[in-house]
């Protein structure tokens, strides 16, 4: 087959087989796949989560409720929660929990709704130099928007 015909062809395909190629290269991730098992030393991260370190994922949860009015980060949980995971201790805090953090200049209002983000996963202990939260899973967000 030449290169006249496969272009052919491809233009003959319908639109919802170019949409699902599109979603096809952002995995969903849900909290219910963060870890495999938890043990004495920790949680360990489930192979499907370490499989996707790194590329674009979309989750999708509720925000935590933030401290401050403007976000360039928040936190999605499973769950909406009804107070403040900074005002209360570690213990308090659901295991599954993921960081979002907006791209550089961009900001979120607070939200009560459910939310989709999507984004680039990153796993693995991290402490931020700025607000010294310690995060095992955090998205890199592309795109937040209501469920």
């Amino acid at each position: 087959m030449n290169r006249r015909n496969v272009v052919k062809l491809l233009g003959a395909l319908p639109v919802s087989w170019w949409l699902g190629r599109a979603s096809a290269q952002t995995a969903t991730v849900k909290f219910s796949e963060l870890y495999g098992r938890v043990t004495v030393r920790g949680v360990e991260y489930s192979s499907k989560l370490k499989s996707l370190s790194g590329q674009k994922v979309t989750m999708s949860g509720y925000m935590a409720p933030p401290l401050k009015p403007k976000l360039d980060f928040f936190v999605l949980t499973r769950e909406p929660m009804s107070t403040c995971p900074f005002c209360t201790t570690a213990a308090d805090w659901p295991a599954d929990i993921v960081l979002v953090i907006m791209p550089d200049g961009k900001e979120l209002e607070p939200s009560v709704r459910g939310l989709t983000v999507t984004g680039r996963l990153d796993i693995g202990v991290k402490k931020d130099d700025e607000t010294g939260f310690v995060s095992l899973v955090r998205l890199y967000a592309d795109r937040v928007q209501s469920a």
